[in-house]
């Protein structure tokens, strides 16, 4: 992709990722409800994602469904949620509840309350998707803490073995888990070197970068159409990002926001968009 296009495609996508924050941001304070570092973590992932990589015939497995205020927030970016239902997230009867529900939306395939699964549906669904001669590929966001779980690796050595190339493994490695830092709970590195072993072909990215993620989608692009081998992304990024007081702890995996504090994180967040668009602004 040209200099241009890219930078072109990087503006579209912060303007998508600053409405999906905001929105969600809105939501968590409304439910007063916790998991907004997760969401944080990897907004600008699902982001790309719906907007640069994926096709209509695509499916998104959310796998870490304790950001599912984020998948939301993306739905209604592309309006498939309405505000009513938005305004609904938390309350009694809603069908947009705290994990990701099973056969409310058909842009959620899977309940992924339980971490550990959603890489072995995604497998599943794109075995199905080869023997049915359907073109569709299937991504799937992991979170990092969730790679302890053993249903994680054996879902990994199937899509290795059945060279399930229409499968994207993005694992959201912000190297903090529900009880601490994942290399103290359970050490995952060399992470990179564990899925070359398995027979992946691994990018590793800045997670909230644009351009290091469509670098990437090229990159991964190319080695599934010349090596024929499935795809894992480690997408670098930070618990609770963008927002100070929230940023690579444990406590914005749990704690919701007052008034003074989603004052601040907005506030935080609207700056760190008007400066990102300077830039662009000013490159020009």
């Amino acid at each position: 992709m040209r200099r241009e296009d890219t930078t072109a495609e990087c503006v579209r996508l912060e303007e998508r990722v600053f409405s999906v924050k905001k929105r969600f941001l809105a939501m968590y304070k409304k439910a007063n409800a916790g998991h907004v570092g997760s969401s944080l973590s990897c907004a600008e992932i699902l982001v790309f994602l719906k907007f640069a990589w994926m096709r209509d015939a695509d499916t998104l497995v959310l796998s870490k469904g304790h950001a599912v205020a984020a998948l939301y927030s993306l739905l209604a970016e592309q309006n498939l949620l309405t505000q009513s239902q938005i305004d609904s997230y938390y309350e009694d009867g809603t069908l947009l509840s705290a994990l990701p529900p099973f056969n409310a939306f058909k842009e959620i395939p899977f309940a992924t309350g339980s971490l550990g699964y959603g890489l072995s549906v995604s497998a599943g669904m794109a075995l199905g998707a080869i023997l049915k001669r359907e073109d569709r590929r299937f991504f799937c966001v992991t979170s990092d803490g969730e790679l302890d779980e053993g249903s994680v690796w054996e879902a990994a050595l199937f899509i290795a073995h059945h060279k399930l190339t229409n499968v994207v493994w993005v694992i959201d490695r912000n190297h903090i888990q529900a009880f601490g830092r994942t290399e103290e709970v359970m050490a995952l590195e060399p992470l990179d070197a564990k899925l070359r072993a398995f027979g992946y072909y691994v990018a590793t990215v800045e997670g909230h970068d644009f351009a290091s993620l469509s670098a990437a989608r090229d990159e991964c692009t190319r080695a599934i159409d010349t090596r024929q081998v499935p795809v894992a992304i480690i997408a670098n990024t930070v618990k609770g990002n963008g927002i100070s007081y929230m940023q690579d702890t444990v406590d914005c995996h749990y704690l919701p926001m007052d008034d003074a504090r989603y004052q601040q994180a907005l506030d935080e967040v609207t700056r760190a968009h008007e400066a990102l668009m300077n830039g662009y602004r000013n490159a020009d």
